[in-house]
């Protein structure tokens, strides 16, 4: 993989694609159709060609690239979609240490591929796999992320799983993150680089 500003914003524009979904689906429990699949199938690629490749096109980041250019600001932690970055990022870093679970994690997602070639892979039962992987896995390295939003819907099975789901995405998109060199430094000090790059690839989307 490729250690470029080009690299870096698509794979943090990949967090903020399943957090700005999280944030929707909490309020809503709907959310875009066509950004909730390129996160979910990026769980299930593996072994990507290249950065891009994780999610398929540009376009199909459009907004998770909006979110980075318009709504993280690193000062603003009291925000919910900076606060899940940041808790997601905390996790995925708990997770690189932990080669247990980094092999437990592989097994499971590679399940989910196979089951992938038999089920729609956005079916409820398959999100609600994706969900238990999140919770069996992730959930007990580190503090569990409070999800804020319409209490009707998150109390609801469906929303809770893709929400779960989602936060898996997000995961994925931080390892992503950490394999083409991203570090907490680049949010600080090349934040500026990335919006700026996010602004270029929405202008020719």
């Amino acid at each position: 993989m490729a250690n470029t500003n080009y690299d870096r914003t698509i794979a943090f524009a990949g967090i903020c694609q399943a957090v700005a979904l999280v944030q929707k689906v909490a309020q809503t429990g709907n959310c875009d159709s066509a950004a909730f699949e390129t996160s979910i199938s990026s769980i299930i690629n593996m072994n990507p060609a290249n950065t891009l490749a994780v999610f398929g096109h540009e376009r199909e980041l459009k907004l998770g690239l909006e979110t980075l250019s318009r709504n993280i600001d690193s000062s603003a932690t009291g925000n919910d979609l900076t606060r899940y970055i940041i808790s997601l990022m905390a996790l995925e870093r708990k997770l690189s240490q932990r080669p247990d679970a980094m092999s437990q994690l592989a097994d499971r997602i590679r399940l989910a591929e196979r089951q992938s070639d038999h089920f729609d892979l956005f079916d409820e039962q398959m999100v609600s796999n994706l969900a238990s992987i999140y919770l069996d896995v992730i959930s007990p390295i580190g503090p569990r992320i409070q999800v804020t939003g319409n209490p009707a819907m998150l109390q609801q099975t469906g929303v809770q799983a893709k929400v779960r789901a989602l936060l898996l995405a997000g995961i994925r998109s931080a390892v992503l993150w950490r394999q083409v060199g991203g570090k907490r430094r680049h949010l600080i000090f090349s934040r500026k680089k990335m919006v700026e790059q996010a602004e270029i690839l929405l202008a020719r989307i």
